[in-house]
């Protein structure tokens, strides 16, 4: 192996290994009156990392070819976050990265998943009710089953599931 070849792998190994530790896989369920059914999924990558160490974050967004940004975590939080939403970068830098290069624990589950809902939202199947519902209820298995979530997606779950119920909720 090549010199060049080797600092390359190596580089995504210590980008995977970071991830593993430092990352997340997601996808937020959004209010969105433009969607048939009142809600989107948006699904993120994301990698957090204290400002005063954010060139990790430099180093990774470099290796993605650049896409996503980074921005502060929070108002009050020191941290640094970045965040990859776009579809298509999701699909042509990120989750090919991580077939490549691996994690080691249960976030690789995740990421599965994570990458499962991306490419069949690519073939359009969050728009039906049918397929929305598929792929809000595997998004709400990832993550711990998402035990820190605020709101009750199930419930929203069972209304996607029977759409006149929903219709009628909105139109209330």
């Amino acid at each position: 192996m090549s010199g060049a070849d080797n600092q390359q792998e190596r580089l995504d190994g210590y980008i995977a290994g970071y991830v593993d530790g430092e990352g997340c896989f997601a996808v937020a369920v959004n209010r969105n009156p433009s969607c048939r059914s009142g809600y989107q999924l948006v699904p993120e990558f994301h990698v957090s990392q204290n400002g005063d160490r954010s060139q990790v974050l430099s180093v990774i967004r470099e290796r993605f070819g650049g896409c996503g940004y980074i921005k502060p975590n929070g108002r009050k939080d020191r941290a640094l976050v970045y965040v990859v939403r776009r579809r298509e970068h999701l699909l042509e830098h990120v989750i090919p990265f991580f077939e490549r290069t691996p994690l080691m624990s249960s976030k690789q589950e995740d990421f599965g998943k994570f990458a499962a809902i991306v490419r069949s939202m690519a073939l359009g199947h969050h728009r039906t009710a049918s397929g929305f519902s598929r792929l809000l209820d595997e998004a709400l298995s990832m993550n711990g089953n998402g035990r820190f979530r605020s709101v009750r997606w199930k419930e929203l779950l069972a209304a996607v599931q029977n759409p006149q119920r929903l219709y009628a909720e909105r139109e209330e």
